[in-house]
């Protein structure tokens, strides 16, 4: 079956900025199936706009700013 957008939900999603961008964690199910934490980059363009990013490794600010984040999708989960 292909991935269809309309079956994606998404319950929580909050954001921490940073110099180059932000890292955002939500709570997506698809297809009312079981809730799954996602954790990803945007990162700033050479005209400001945000882009998607592989995450890759984080800073200890970084994980500083997620881990509360983490904390509330799993209270959302």
């Amino acid at each position: 079956m292909p991935y269809e957008s309309s079956l994606d939900q998404q319950s929580f999603s909050k954001s921490f900025d940073t110099i180059t961008g932000k890292i955002v964690v939500s709570v997506y199910s698809y297809n009312n199936g079981p809730k799954k934490l996602q954790i990803s980059r945007e990162i700033k363009g050479k005209e400001g706009d945000l882009t998607f990013a592989k995450l890759g490794r984080l800073t200890k600010e970084e994980v500083q700013g997620v881990i509360p984040l983490i904390q509330e999708a799993e209270q959302a989960m």
